[in-house]
């Protein structure tokens, strides 16, 4: 597989120097700028508007232990058993006992969480969670509030600027140590020169046919990695949501919306398309089993009604207490023509959350000097081989902070290497990206996706490495080409890894025939 996506002399291009470039505007980028000393210039690089970002969009809320009835042995044996035992024990410890600490800090900086009567944190549960500790803001808007409250704050730093509408292309490796990066803005090449690159670039979820995540969540900044040397961690793991709402006529082009496990924490029944409510029995959480869990039960469900959905019912609870709660949701149900306090709501699982990624220490560091990971880019190993809900953004927080603060320790600067990148490209060869982008999805939703088989991964793997080594030969000279390259790349390992796991385990889940 090719090195780099650009080809040519380096030493023609336009170049900026920074000492720390952070690739991603969600809660991850954004915390670990707010957290570097402010000696350090910073740029933040955002593929789109930040309102794009899987941040913006979470709903369900952050866990971490700020009630004196819980305790970080609960977070950590609830993290444990949700990443069905293979979570880093160290880096989950280091996540449940730092994590309040950050929560402390976001109130500080006045992050709008919500309070109940009496002014307390408003703390509610979600599934696999055997205590009250998500916290949240605006009801299911926790995302958005705390990334305009980190927003605001970045730009009011001198040290910090942001550079919107810039795509990465190649991540530049000198001796085993980042130079820089390569970006495409204003529709021309650029090199960012720096010996401090963080990726925070988000999910890889546009591989598959209907995820959560936005349109841009093309595992650019784990691909860009991946080319440059990195390691990568538990790829096999790839979360569905069991929740997203379902809708007869969507686009697939289009994010699915999430119905939040918060509405089953509050209440909300899982019932099929007879109205039977289908969990009691099959775990002993009932409906706050663990997203895994839930997602294969409602796709046997499913298939057993031989339907496309099934519904959540939270009619127990008044419009009156949806509309505060979960105002977000209430809305788009709303413009879908589902009253939520009286109609049950249509769901069927969608993609939603990657636990594997650029394999990092406890500091965020990925196998190259100098190139660090955060957020859903990374895999510190605090999910295992499942994510517990509202672990992530916590994770966001505290390894975005271990990052800055390792880098405000280790900042030597070392000269850029001018080198000229050699053309790899076939002028002969053309190929129709669209029809190749809609084949990853279909190859990755059918074989790659909830339930897995040897036969079909076996396939899978050599159509995505065909597509792959097709690409690769292209002259891959706008931001379109190189998404359905960072696609192809990233699927082809998601689908190698998951065959080498031979045994079922968290989001990995094999029925091979007999």
């Amino acid at each position: 597989m090719r090195k780099y996506v650009f080809n040519g002399d380096l030493d023609r291009l336009e170049k900026e120097a920074y000492d720390v470039i952070i690739v991603g505007s969600g809660i991850a980028g954004l915390y670990t700028a707010l957290n570097l000393d402010p000696k350090l210039n910073c740029a933040i690089l955002s593929k789109a508007e930040i309102a794009k970002s899987n941040s913006w969009l979470a709903q369900g809320g952050i866990a971490a232990v700020v009630s004196k009835d819980d305790k970080v042995e609960c977070h950590f044996s609830d993290t444990i058993i949700a990443g069905a035992g293979l979570c880093d024990e160290d880096a989950v410890k280091v996540l449940v006992n730092e994590g309040p600490e950050d929560i402390h800090k976001l109130m500080d900086m006045n992050v709008p969480f919500d309070v109940d009567e009496e002014g307390d944190l408003h703390i509610t549960r979600e599934g696999g969670h055997t205590h009250n500790r998500i916290l949240h803001c605006g009801g299911d808007a926790t995302g958005r509030e705390t990334i305009k409250t980190l927003a605001s704050l970045a730009s009011s730093k001198s040290n910090i600027i942001f550079k919107e509408n810039v795509f990465l292309c190649d991540i530049l490796v000198s001796d085993d140590s980042v130079t820089g990066v390569i970006i495409i803005e204003d529709a021309k090449y650029k090199v960012l020169v720096s010996n401090r690159i963080v990726i925070s670039t988000g999910g890889i979820g546009q591989i598959y046919r209907r995820t959560t995540n936005p349109t841009g969540a093309t595992g650019d900044g784990v691909a860009a990695a991946i080319r440059a040397g990195a390691k990568t961690k538990n790829m096999e793991f790839v979360q569905f949501h069991p929740t997203g709402l379902y809708k007869s006529n969507e686009d697939e082009s289009e994010r699915a919306f999430l119905i939040s496990e918060a509405v089953r924490g509050e209440g909300g029944i899982l019932r099929n398309i007879h109205g039977d409510p289908f969990m009691e029995g099959k775990h002993p959480m009932k409906d706050l089993a663990p997203r895994d869990i839930v997602t294969r039960i409602i796709a046997k469900e499913m298939a057993k009604t031989n339907s496309e959905y099934v519904f959540v019912d939270i009619t127990v609870k008044s419009s009156e207490f949806l509309i505060k709660r979960f105002p977000t949701i209430y809305a788009e149900c709303k413009n879908n023509g589902i009253d939520m306090s009286k109609d049950w709501i249509p769901v069927c699982p969608v993609q939603h959350y990657f636990m594997g990624g650029l394999e990092t220490d406890l500091n965020g560091m990925t196998s190259i000097q100098g190139l660090y990971a955060t957020g859903e880019a990374s895999c510190t190993g605090v999910h295992g081989a499942n994510r517990l809900a509202s672990n992530s953004l916590l994770e966001c927080l505290v390894y975005g902070r271990r990052c800055a603060e390792h880098i405000n320790k280790n900042n030597n600067k070392k000269p850029f290497k001018h080198y000229y990148i050699k053309p790899l490209v076939d002028d002969n060869k053309s190929l129709d990206l669209k029809y190749t982008k809609k084949k990853i999805k279909e190859i990755m939703t059918e074989k790659g996706g909830i339930i897995r088989r040897e036969k079909a991964l076996r396939e899978a793997v050599e159509e995505m490495t065909k597509i792959l080594n097709e690409i690769s030969v292209l002259n891959l000279d706008t931001v379109y080409s190189i998404e359905v390259f960072n696609m192809a790349t990233i699927a082809k390992i998601i689908l190698e890894s998951a065959l080498s796991r031979k045994e079922n385990v968290g989001a990995h889940f094999r029925a091979d025939e007999d």
